[in-house]
């Protein structure tokens, strides 16, 4: 498959990335993890984008439902001890999901478009969409606004839904009385850490007072909530995932349960993003929407096709691998995740450029659609793969 259209540009120097606070621009080989091209993508490319995510968050939001309804948090590989955490935060409009990213094939070059899994939990690239490719074209002398990108305006609304969810946002002002978000992430992975900022700096933008701490300098009470300092907070953002807390840090998320039943503090992105984040929901997702035009044919047993084997909760193409019909290796990500359950997922190829280079799209929702951005790599992506900007045009 072929038809990505590309555009060169000149890439911006390494100070010009650090002076916007995009520290890692460049990969180990030395090599520009931005891309020095952009896709070309059609209004009608970028519509439909928009109405796909909308349309499969919806779907997610059901499946969701049916998780709990049938109590299949072991079928998709929910920790036992996050099952009332889940439960507690799907309950309660309050705990609002912040953002979430698609990841898609298809989509140009004539090619449909298929959810791939959704990164609904920690998401990464968000600077990168929202900040990075808006910087690329604007260094470029560009129209910046030629993109479908307002994923910070985007976010940052999302943070004043808080409040007044689904409510008009112009009554933001009118129900705000100090509330307080804290911001935290771990220490040490300058990635993390500017995204943490970059979500608090969308906060701050619409009207919350916050506060940044690592969270090994936050402290958790069941009866009072969450402090830094001496300071109360009614909210907790941690780009941390969810799963990762409940494997390593256990009696953390039972003081978090408590917290959430003792209605002393909302955490976010809510503990029920981890169905939508766990790969096991796309079989869920296919059971309840056989045939879907967005879906990809999805099991938990090998399937007899060209299929493609992915850990329930693999990141950066850890533990991926292609398989023919008969179950034999085509190719295999890097290593990792092995020990955990899997699913089989109808093999669909990714759109590839001239010189064979494969193109993923990553569409971010907050509330709806709301920005596009690119990896490109080999066939599976991993984590030496790079960031491809847009532009339509």
């Amino acid at each position: 498959m072929s038809g990505v259209r590309l555009q060169k540009l000149t890439p911006p120097s390494a100070d010009f990335w650090e002076s916007i606070g995009f520290r890692w621009h460049t990969d180990e080989d030395t090599t520009s993890y931005v891309a020095d091209e952009i896709v070309l993508v059609s209004e009608a490319e970028a519509e439909a984008y928009y109405e796909a995510a909308n349309t499969l968050y919806g779907m997610f939001v059901e499946a969701g439902e049916y998780v709990i309804e049938h109590n299949l948090f072991h079928e998709i590989g929910i920790p036992f001890n996050l099952v009332e955490a889940v439960k507690k935060s799907w309950e309660n409009d309050v705990h609002w999901h912040i953002y979430g990213r698609f990841d898609l094939a298809g989509g140009i070059g004539g090619a449909p478009i298929k959810l791939l899994e959704f990164n609904a939990d920690t998401p990464t690239a968000l600077f990168e969409t929202a900040i990075v490719q808006w910087a690329l074209l604007k260094a470029n002398g560009l129209d910046e606004a030629a993109q479908f990108n307002h994923v910070y305006e985007a976010i940052r609304d999302n943070f004043r839904r808080l409040i007044v969810l689904d409510g008009d946002l112009e009554e933001f002002s009118h129900h705000y009385e100090g509330w307080k978000i804290l911001f935290s992430c771990i220490g040490g992975h300058t990635e993390d850490e500017t995204t943490t900022r970059l979500l608090q700096k969308m906060a701050d933008d619409a009207g919350f007072h916050n506060a940044f701490a690592y969270v090994d300098e936050v402290a958790f009470s069941e009866e009072e909530g969450i402090f830094f300092g001496e300071e109360n907070y009614e909210y907790w953002f941690k780009l941390i995932p969810w799963e990762a807390i409940a494997i390593e840090e256990s009696d953390l998320v039972r003081i978090l349960t408590k917290i959430m039943e003792n209605q002393k503090a909302i955490i976010l992105n809510p503990a029920y993003t981890l169905m939508f984040q766990s790969k096991g929901i796309m079989k869920i997702l296919w059971d309840l929407f056989p045939d879907h035009p967005l879906l990809l044919e999805t099991s938990f047993e090998p399937l007899n096709e060209k299929q493609v084997q992915k850990p329930f909760f693999g990141r950066e193409g850890g533990g991926v691998r292609i398989m023919d019909a008969g179950g034999r290796e085509l190719a295999r990500g890097d290593a990792g995740y092995e020990e955990q359950p899997c699913i089989y997922q109808a093999f669909t190829d990714l759109p590839r450029d001239g010189e064979g280079r494969h193109y993923q799209a990553g569409v971010f929702f907050a509330y709806e659609g709301c920005g596009l951005g690119y990896r490109r790599g080999g066939e599976i992506l991993g984590n030496a793969s790079k960031f491809v900007g847009h532009r339509i045009g």
